[in-house]
C-alpha cells in the first residue's frame, strides 16, 4: 500500500494539533477547585506524547466511513475517542511511574506527575482520568449502541483482562525468565490491548462493517506486538534525551524483554514481520487504509 509521506506528515500534525486543542478545551482548568488536582491531571494529558493511539482513532474511522453524509458527527465521534484513549494512556503513565511500580523521575523529558505534584496527587490524578475518559465517550453523538460497544471495548482493553492486567504479570515476573509465548501474552495485554482498542474505537465510531472490523483487529494486533519490540529495542539502543524517559531501565530491573530473550537483531525482523502483517491485515480495505498503513511503519521505524 503506497502513501505520500509529505501527505501523511502533514494530517499527523495536523490531528496531533486537533486532539491537544479537544483535550485543553475539555480538561478542567487549573484555577476550578480542587487547583492541585486539576493541575496535576492537565500536567499528565498535555505534556506531549506521540498521540500514536489518537491517531489509530482517526486514522480507522476515516478508513470506515461508508456514509459521508454522517461525517460530521463521525468526525465529532472520533474526537471524543481519539481524546479519551489519551485519558487513559495517560493516567497509565502516571500510575507505572509511580514508586510502587516502575518507579521513574521522567517521562517525555519532564518530571514525572509524582516527583512534580507528590505521589497522593499523582494517583488521584490517574484515578481521575479514567472516569473522565468513559464521561468523553458516553458524550458521543452517535448511536446509543455503538456508544456503548465504545465503552465496553475500552473498558475490556484498560482492566483486568488488559492493560492493568498486563501490568500485573509485568510486576510478578520481574527477575524471573518467560517463554516467547508468555512475553507475548503479557504485551498483548499490557500494551497491545489499548492499541488495538484504539483501532477498534475508530471503527466502532465509523459504524463500521464486519468486513472492516475483521481487517482492523488483525491489523491492530500485529501493530500492537509491533510497538512493544520496538520499545524494547529503544529500551537498549536509544538514550534518555531521545527517549524522553529513563533509558536502559528495563534491562537495569531485570525485566523479561523481546531483545533479552531473542537478541537485538531477531527482534528487529520480529518486527519488521509484524508490519508486514498489518499491512496484509488491510489490504482489502484499500486506498482508504492509507494513514493506517503509514501508521505501521511510523511505529516499526519511530526512533523514541
Amino acid at each position: 500500500m503506497h502513501y505520500q509521506a509529505d501527505r501523511f506528515e502533514g494530517w499527523v500534525r495536523e490531528r496531533i494539533s486537533r486532539v491537544e486543542q479537544v483535550m485543553d478545551n475539555w480538561l478542567a482548568p487549573v484555577d476550578s477547585e480542587p487547583t492541585a488536582l486539576h493541575e496535576a491531571m492537565r500536567y499528565a494529558v498535555l505534556g506531549g506524547g506521540k498521540r500514536v493511539r489518537a491517531l489509530l482513532v482517526y486514522a480507522a474511522g476515516q478508513t470506515c466511513l461508508n456514509n459521508p453524509a454522517g461525517a460530521p458527527a463521525v468526525e465529532a465521534g472520533l474526537d471524543r475517542a481519539a481524546a479519551a484513549v489519551e485519558l487513559i494512556h495517560a493516567y497509565s503513565l502516571v500510575h507505572d511511574d509511580l514508586p510502587c511500580m516502575d518507579d521513574d523521575a521522567l517521562r517525555r523529558g519532564q518530571p514525572t506527575a509524582h516527583i512534580r505534584f507528590g505521589e497522593a496527587t499523582a494517583m488521584l490524578a490517574g484515578d481521575a482520568l479514567q472516569p473522565l475518559a468513559f464521561e468523553w465517550l458516553a458524550e458521543m453523538p452517535i448511536a446509543p449502541a455503538l456508544i456503548v460497544q465504545a465503552v465496553q471495548t475500552l473498558a475490556v482493553a484498560a482492566g483486568s483482562r488488559g492493560m492493568a492486567g498486563g501490568q500485573a504479570i509485568d510486576l510478578a515476573h520481574v527477575g524471573l525468565g518467560m517463554t516467547q509465548p508468555e512475553l507475548e501474552n503479557m504485551h498483548a495485554l499490557k500494551t497491545g490491548a489499548m492499541l488495538e482498542a484504539s483501532v477498534m474505537l475508530g471503527g466502532i465510531v465509523a459504524a463500521a462493517s464486519s468486513p472492516q472490523r475483521q481487517a482492523l483487529r488483525s491489523y491492530a494486533r500485529a501493530i500492537g506486538l509491533a510497538f512493544q519490540i520496538v520499545d524494547d529495542i529503544l529500551d537498549v539502543t536509544a538514550d534518555t534525551a531521545v527517549l524522553g524517559k529513563t533509558a536502559g531501565k528495563d534491562q537495569a530491573d531485570n525485566k523479561p524483554t523481546y531483545v533479552s530473550l531473542l537478541g537485538l537483531e531477531p527482534a528487529r525482523e520480529l518486527a519488521a514481520g509484524l508490519r508486514h502483517q498489518a499491512h496484509e491485515a488491510i489490504a482489502p480495505l484499500g486506498g482508504a487504509a492509507a494513514n493506517l498503513a503509514a501508521l505501521a511503519d511510523f511505529i516499526v521505524a519511530r526512533e523514541r
